[in-house]
C-alpha cells in the first residue's frame, strides 16, 4: 500500500492481567487520586468514591488511563479511548491465556520481536 493509501489511524490494543496483592492500598490510592481530581464533579464524586471503594477492580480502572500511556509519544493524539477492568481466575499454565492465539495478528505482525 502506498503512503497516500495508509490510513493514518492506528488501533493499540493492549490486555494487561495484575495480580492484585492488596486491595486496600489499591483502594487508597484510587481514593487519593479522586479527591484530587477536580474534573470529577461534586454530584459524581460521592458514586465514583463508593465503586472504587466496594471494587478493586473499578479501582484499578479509575487508576489506570489510557491517556497516560501515550501522553509522551511524539507525534500521536489519541482519538478515543475505552477501558474496563474485571475480576477473573487466572491460570498462566492454560492455554486459554495464550494471549497471541485470540489477537488475530500471529507473529509476522508483532512488531517488536516479542510474542
Amino acid at each position: 500500500m502506498s503512503t497516500e493509501e495508509t490510513s493514518r489511524f492506528v488501533r493499540l490494543r493492549v490486555e494487561l492481567v495484575l495480580e492484585v496483592q492488596d486491595d486496600g492500598e489499591v483502594t487508597k490510592a484510587a481514593l487519593r487520586r479522586l479527591a484530587g481530581d477536580s474534573e470529577v464533579p461534586q454530584a459524581e464524586r460521592a458514586q465514583a468514591e463508593a465503586a472504587v471503594t466496594e471494587d478493586t477492580a473499578e479501582a484499578l480502572a479509575y487508576l489506570v488511563d489510557p491517556f497516560d500511556l501515550i501522553r509522551e509519544v511524539p507525534g500521536v493524539e489519541l482519538q478515543q479511548a475505552s477501558w474496563s477492568s474485571e475480576r477473573i481466575d487466572y491460570d498462566p499454565d492454560s492455554p486459554d491465556w495464550d494471549l497471541d492465539e485470540d489477537d488475530g495478528l500471529g507473529d509476522e505482525d508483532d512488531e517488536d520481536g516479542i510474542g
